[in-house]
């Protein structure tokens, strides 16, 4: 099965798994969703994500983060950039989800980071989705 946008499906899982109170979900592996595994998980939104292999492309197992009383540590996950219309800010314009509350992931030259990083690295580049 081919997806047209892998990035959309990973956050749709993850919003999914987040609906049921899964403990884990898997996603399909790809070098963009790796990238914004590991700034969900340095911002502090999933407990850890780890590499599966499989007989095909692999599998990112990704551990989902829970408060005290259930309550999940994502609320918003938001595709910003598609396929059909790219979204591309600089690091002047890059916009504050929720007054600096939220994150936005940006694929930058660099690799995939989030906005504060971009501002401190003063890089600009393709907004992929907000996190609330």
């Amino acid at each position: 099965m081919s997806f047209s946008d892998p990035i959309a499906d990973m956050l749709t899982r993850i919003r999914n798994a987040l609906a049921h109170r899964a403990k884990s979900v898997d996603v399909l592996n790809s070098r963009v969703c790796r990238g914004i595994a590991a700034v969900l998980r340095d911002e502090g939104y999933i407990a850890s994500f780890e590499t599966v292999e499989d007989a095909r492309q692999g599998l990112i197992r990704i551990k989902l983060k829970y408060g005290p009383r259930g309550e999940p540590a994502l609320h918003t996950l938001v595709r910003r950039s598609k396929p059909g219309c790219r979204v591309y800010a600089g690091v002047e314009e890059l916009p504050r989800p929720l007054q600096g509350l939220g994150i936005f992931v940006v694929s930058t030259s660099r690799g995939v980071m989030s906005d504060r990083k971009c501002r401190t690295e003063r890089v600009g580049g393709e907004l992929l989705c907000t996190i609330e």
